[in-house]
């Protein structure tokens, strides 16, 4: 029969995560202003990273934190981190003060973790509803799944950026060309071609120390015969 698409492409290779060339760990800050200075594009992840910069509290300079940058943040934008900042993409506040429909990202799962749910690029949480009785808030996370978590918890406005890596990651791309029979060929590509009708002519049968011009076919094969017929099995005698 036909070897269909995929098993001619091959089992491929086991993934392997690239951390080792990571840029840092992105966290939220509590309180604070800055100003998005650059984009950095991160291999140990699909999301890219925002680099924003504050001024020290304690010392006359300034410091760099990086956040998972949010879709439609640029280099310049000043970043809110408080309870009373504008609910503008990119700044991070707790979801008790956002409305209900409000979509999120990098969201916190217990107050101070500074960021664990809905980083991967694409993802985003919903804010569902509130209840201000017990300050707790039930949000929709990317999996479909439903939480109640802290009204506390802190959060990014908007979706995670770097959106669509799974549509052109499995895509065929340059991966995959057409195979040519080597009975289809001309004599001087290939060794089984020759003649006037696809035949090889030979047995293609070849050893594994042949040359490496010479060496295609069934290379080193044990036997390529058609077994026929029953094996006869002889019963012990007591």
């Amino acid at each position: 029969g036909r070897v269909i698409h995929g098993q001619r492409k091959g089992a491929g290779s086991v993934f392997c995560a690239h951390v080792k060339h990571g840029k840092g760990a992105a966290c939220l800050r509590a309180v604070d202003f800055g100003i998005v200075k650059d984009i950095i594009h991160d291999l140990s992840r699909g999301a890219p990273l925002a680099k924003v910069v504050f001024r020290n509290l304690y010392q006359f300079k300034k410091g760099a934190e990086l956040f998972i940058a949010s879709e439609s943040i640029h280099m310049g934008q000043f970043v809110y981190c408080s309870k009373k900042a504008p609910l503008n993409t990119g700044n991070p506040l707790p979801v008790g003060t956002m409305p209900e429909g409000t979509i999120v990202c990098c969201l916190e799962e217990k107050p101070g973790d500074r960021g664990k749910l809905a980083q991967a690029s694409g993802n985003y949480a919903t804010v569902f509803s509130h209840n201000p009785e017990t300050k707790k808030t039930r949000v929709k996370l990317p999996s479909g799944s439903e939480k109640v978590i802290s009204s506390a918890n802190r959060s990014v406005v908007g979706v995670v950026a770097g959106c669509g890596r799974a549509y052109h990651k499995y895509k065929t791309k340059r991966n995959c060309w057409p195979r040519v029979r080597g009975v289809a060929m001309n004599p001087v590509e290939h060794p089984f071609e020759g003649g006037n009708h696809h035949h090889i002519g030979m047995p293609s049968t070849i050893h594994r120390d042949a040359s490496a011009g010479r060496k295609v076919g069934l290379i080193a094969a044990g036997g390529t015969e058609c077994l026929r017929g029953t094996k006869t099995v002889q019963e012990k005698e007591n």
